[in-house]
């Protein structure tokens, strides 16, 4: 009658094989497998395994091709849009340190902001062309997708999230364009919503729902503050993360050369 060995406790460390570093002993261990749930990535099987068992990467393709991720295919406007949004977010949380949505105080908080608040106008200006050039970026980005072909199959539906967040751009700069409350911003927002009343059967609704009353007043300034700094970027940053989720997987999607025939 043999007897079984009894295996090594967990708690011993394996021998040292080649190829193998303390790390990989570290890793075996009962406090290092429950915190490393996957293998080493030495190879494409092991990357993939890894991969899915991470709680951040697991949303994304273990592997993209090249040619989507090059410099030509879109000149990085896409990277470009997603950074001026975050310098947009860094600043304008900066600017609401001293800013009133009240047409009492609204422009005089402009002008204690650049005359008076340390790196004032610095931030103020890097907001300001942030969102110009976020505009002319998410544009450029838009056409230089289209000339790509991102629209047609099987890619359709995130170019219709890319029209959303282009529209969410469009309105993110209509919206802040009245914080400074001053003459420009004043008269551009009233012909901006008299424009959106001759919108067919809900215009007047909409303009109703942009100013808050019959005029621009405080009612406007609130409402517009509210969607600049809480409603639009909230959505935006949502749309943007499903936007760029998509992206990812699409780019493993094979693109049909020719239309199927009938």
């Amino acid at each position: 009658m043999s007897v079984t060995e009894k295996p090594p406790a967990e708690t011993e460390s394996p021998p040292l094989l080649p190829g193998r570093d303390r790390f990989d002993q570290v890793r075996e261990t009962r406090v290092g497998r429950s915190i490393w749930r996957g293998p080493r990535r030495r190879t494409h099987r092991d990357t993939a395994a890894a991969h899915w068992a991470s709680f951040l990467l697991h949303l994304y393709p273990v592997k993209m091709k090249r040619e989507q991720i090059a410099f030509r295919y879109s000149y990085y406007l896409g990277v470009i849009s997603t950074v001026l949004l975050g310098s947009l977010v860094v600043s304008g949380l900066y600017l609401m340190f001293f800013y009133v949505p009240s047409p009492n105080q609204a422009y005089g908080n402009i002008q204690t902001l650049q005359t008076e608040v340390a790196f004032g106008q610095y931030i103020r200006n890097v907001h300001r062309w942030s969102a110009h050039m976020m505009v002319l970026a998410v544009a450029a980005h838009m056409c230089k997708m289209f000339y790509r072909g991102a629209y047609k199959p099987p890619r359709e539906g995130n170019w219709v999230i890319g029209v959303v967040l282009l529209a969410l751009t469009f309105l993110m700069s209509f919206t802040g364009y009245l914080l400074p409350w001053d003459q420009l911003a004043y008269w551009a927002i009233t012909v901006g919503s008299e424009m959106a009343a001759y919108v067919p059967f809900i215009g007047e609704d909409i303009r109703e729902i942009l100013l808050g009353g019959p005029v621009v007043g405080a009612s406007t300034l609130l409402r517009f503050y509210v969607l600049h700094v809480a409603v639009l970027p909230v959505i935006m940053v949502s749309v943007l993360m499903l936007h760029l989720w998509r992206w990812r997987k699409d780019n493993m999607l094979e693109i049909p050369t020719e239309e199927p025939s009938v």
